[in-house]
């Protein structure tokens, strides 16, 4: 079944959390669940640690805790240490009837660094992502026996951003490593969308619908801005704004051929003070539902 979900990050950014600090919690609860409509929503700074308290929480506006964000440290810990660092997250997918682990490394990643060109993010060698992806794998397959996909975030900033370093990892990995595909990250690092997502389906298990502003994301490149710098900009923005380069219609067509079963998620960080979380949210919802109906995807 396909449901629709949203992030917080759209109204309290996670990577720079003075981005709508502001905006109370209970408010983004209540545009997100009550007003727009959405199934769920992911991980946030602002949700409890318990899991129980998480369940009831969201559950109150109407929201299932979808999944979220989980750092990887696997470039400098074992295999053995990350499982045990995983345990409260794993707790709170668990409870929450989690099927898929948002995941990503961030040992070296530059992307919540807010004076550093994410130009200048890290990179890894061929022998360097091969050995990284083992230990993903092995990873993953720990998640697996617990019945959880990893879905892997390929993100700015990170060690796997661009259409190559995508392809790179997923040769790097085996069958028990999920993909999570984000429209955005692969636009902004400089990939065909469709492209990458037609060579990749087979495993997509998490759908990340993120639009892209493709003058503000060239001022990020050629000003060497930040990330943050970038987010601020309005690089990011939502599904069905005319200021948006992706087409989604295509990318959804795939995932109803390919009979994809899951979530599609909007997660579009802006600056909430310039651009209304409630609006874009809604517009966003309201693009994805039309034309997931138009493309047989519901």
């Amino acid at each position: 079944m396909i449901q629709f979900g949203t992030n917080p990050i759209a109204w309290a950014n996670d990577d720079d959390q003075t981005i709508g600090a502001n905006i109370p919690t209970a408010r983004i609860l209540d545009e997100a669940g009550r007003q727009i409509g959405f199934d769920g929503i992911e991980n946030g700074h602002r949700w409890p640690e318990d899991p129980v308290e998480l369940r009831e929480m969201l559950g109150s506006y109407g929201l299932a805790f979808i999944s979220g964000w989980y750092s990887t440290e696997l470039l400098t810990r074992s295999v053995e240490d990350e499982i045990k660092a995983f345990q409260p997250h794993l707790a709170k997918l668990r409870e929450n009837g989690c099927k898929v682990c948002v995941t990503c490394e961030t040992s070296n990643a530059i992307h919540s660094m807010t004076d550093v060109p994410v130009n200048d993010k890290p990179s890894l060698s061929p022998e360097g992502m091969a050995e990284f992806g083992a230990k993903i794998e092995e990873f993953a397959a720990y998640m697996a026996s617990q019945g959880i996909h990893l879905a892997y975030h390929h993100h700015m900033g990170t060690i796997v951003e661009s259409a190559e370093e995508i392809d790179a990892f997923m040769a790097a990995t085996g069958p028990a490593t999920k993909l999570l595909f984000d429209a955005g990250h692969c636009f902004f690092g400089g990939g065909d969308p469709a492209t990458v997502l037609a060579r990749h389906i087979d495993r997509v298990v998490h759908f990340h619908a993120k639009n892209v502003r493709p003058e503000v994301a060239k001022r990020v490149r050629d000003e060497r801005l930040s990330f943050i710098q970038g987010v601020l900009a309005g690089a990011f923005t939502v599904p069905g704004d005319q200021e948006g380069a992706v087409d989604f219609a295509p990318l959804l067509k795939q995932l109803a051929d390919h009979g994809y079963d899951g979530w599609i998620v909007i997660e579009a960080e802006q600056d909430p003070d310039v651009r209304n979380p409630l609006l874009y949210q809604t517009l966003g919802l309201a693009t994805l539902k039309r034309q997931a109906r138009e493309v047989g995807l519901i």
